[in-house]
């Protein structure tokens, strides 16, 4: 099972939040796509996934993408993305 709680945040306070939950088995190599599913619908772009961001989320089931990690500009401090299914 999938269930990825991605939250924007912005002066140490959710701005916009999201639970990405599907039946499908968790696999890394979908990583990406679970954020995309999560992030169209708070009309945010995707980052760009590095391994480093795959490792710390297998390692501690947490991650953050900083707005360096995107391509186009955002309007927030940092995303966070936590494994809510462990």
């Amino acid at each position: 099972m999938v269930k990825l709680w991605i939250k924007l945040i912005k002066e140490d306070k959710i701005i916009k939040d999201v639970v990405v939950d599907k039946p499908d088995d968790f696999d890394y190599a979908n990583f990406s796509e679970y954020l995309t599913e999560g992030l169209f619908t708070l009309d945010e772009p995707t980052p760009v996934v590095i391994k480093n961001h795959i490792f710390d989320f297998a390692k501690f089931h947490v991650v953050r993408f900083r707005p360096s990690d995107f391509v186009e500009s955002v309007d927030f401090d940092y995303m966070w993305v936590e494994n809510l299914d462990r």
